[in-house]
């Protein structure tokens, strides 16, 4: 696969530079300024009209809305999240010059940006301006994969006939329109395949258009850190780099066979990413959407304990009812309510499916400790989402076997529960669940849709 790459983009090398005018679509050989409008907001490549997969993200997405809503708040840093406690949603661009990022204690962020304007978040604003957004890219094509409320990836084939203009002039017009009609500026990735087109939405932002091809994909990796490998987060990275690798260009020079050795699938995943291969496809989900537990509390709780306890049998309960209707899925959102029944819900999508109970409960811990503040919730839940293939889901990972053991334990705990009743067996953490919160006694409430 990866010859047949090299050779495709020797081919490629041959081809004429190709530009498109982002100010009025003209489509023009050769690079600079637009020979229609004299305008130089262009962008070229080699392979501009041959590319079909896109990535598209907003810019600050919720800032963006706030200021859209706010003009007074335009030349202003904008902060998203508690004001007091909790961490960032996200940032505007002012915000994030003084050093400002999503996920950052909200503390940290006064510190370093005391003049910001802090918004608490209306989400279901956001969620509306999002499908908005996502009406206007299902306007050029049937498949687009959402990836969250501001990004989604896009596959143009075949559109060109429709819309009489190449999938980079149609990206390009929608950006403007986007912004006209509904006030929000985004970023766009195009490129052969999925993992390309989001590296390059993410690479000139606001307002980008990045085009990464076959030609320059292996060029272009081999300047980055391997983090910029989707799935490669700071746990994974510090293993690797005990191994000596921090570099993509480090990847580029390894033969598949050691790294498939060393690292499992996660080895090939990342010998043929560094290559700039991906063969994942632009999918719609159809059929359920979510699967999801929740518990409305018989008292209040605002401590870790009660509350990680709570989390563990609802993680069992969503787990259970995954397996059994044979769905993984990558995004896994914990949702609370606190006492004035204020809903505060967090998510985070993984690089690989689960339905595993212990990599859930693990996720929703992760996001519950930040929301951990003395403030007394009355109900608790997790869901999961944006399903995918059972055959890609909880694979073997050589570079966390810890994982790996937990989930060949729970698949057995699941066979000997199969054969004599889930009563069989359970984890010490589910007695332990119960010392905790004691009798249940909490409404309990799942949900499929």
């Amino acid at each position: 696969m990866a010859i047949d790459n090299d050779i495709k983009a020797e081919a490629i090398q041959a081809l004429t530079v190709q530009s498109l005018c982002r100010s009025c679509f003209h489509t023009f050989e050769g690079a600079g300024a637009c020979p229609s409008c004299k305008k130089p907001r262009t962008v070229s490549h080699i392979e501009l009209l041959s590319l079909s997969i896109a990535h598209m993200d907003c810019d600050a997405f919720f800032a963006s809305v706030e200021k859209r809503d706010n003009p007074e708040l335009a030349a202003k840093p904008v902060i998203i999240g508690g004001e007091q406690r909790g961490v960032v949603s996200t940032a505007c661009y002012i915000a994030r010059m003084s050093g400002v990022r999503s996920a950052m204690p909200m503390y940290k962020a006064k510190k370093l940006c005391p003049d910001a304007v802090i918004i608490r978040g209306n989400m279901k604003r956001y969620q509306e301006v999002g499908q908005a957004i996502r009406e206007k890219m299902r306007a050029l094509t049937p498949l687009v994969e959402p990836v969250s409320i501001d990004e989604a990836f896009m596959d143009l084939s075949g559109t060109e006939t429709l819309h009489k203009a190449s999938p980079a002039a149609q990206l390009a017009k929608l950006a403007a329109e986007i912004e006209q009609d509904i006030g929000i500026s985004v970023s766009i990735g195009l490129a052969p395949n999925k993992f390309l087109a989001k590296l390059g939405s993410d690479m000139d932002k606001p307002r980008g258009f990045t085009v990464i091809g076959q030609s320059d994909a292996k060029t272009i990796l081999a300047t980055l850190p391997i983090t910029r490998i989707y799935g490669i987060g700071a746990k994974t990275a510090k293993i690797l780099a005990k191994d000596g690798l921090s570099e993509i260009s480090q990847l580029q020079q390894m033969e598949e066979a050691p790294l498939i050795r060393k690292y499992g699938e996660t080895g090939q995943r990342l010998y043929r990413l560094a290559r700039g291969i991906d063969n994942r496809k632009v999918t719609i989900s159809e059929g359920v959407k979510s699967v999801s537990s929740e518990r409305t509390l018989a008292r209040d709780l605002a401590d870790y304990t009660g509350l990680e306890a709570k989390l563990w049998t609802i993680s069992e309960t969503v787990s259970s009812d995954l397996k059994r209707k044979n769905l993984a899925g990558v995004t896994i959102t914990l949702k609370l309510k606190n006492s004035m029944h204020r809903l505060i819900s967090r998510s985070r999508t993984l690089t690989a499916p689960t339905q595993m109970a212990e990599n859930l409960f693990e996720v929703g811990c992760d996001l519950l400790k930040p929301l951990i503040d003395g403030t007394p919730y009355r109900l608790i839940g997790l869901g999961v989402s944006r399903f995918r293939s059972l055959s890609e889901a909880d694979q073997p990972d050589l570079i966390e076997p810890a994982r790996t053991r937990r989930t060949n334990a729970e698949k057995a705990m699941d066979a000997l529960k199969t054969k004599y009743g889930k009563s069989a067996i359970s984890k010490g953490r589910s007695f332990k669940a119960e010392k905790i919160t004691g009798s249940p006694a909490d409404k309990k409430n799942g949900k499929t849709r």
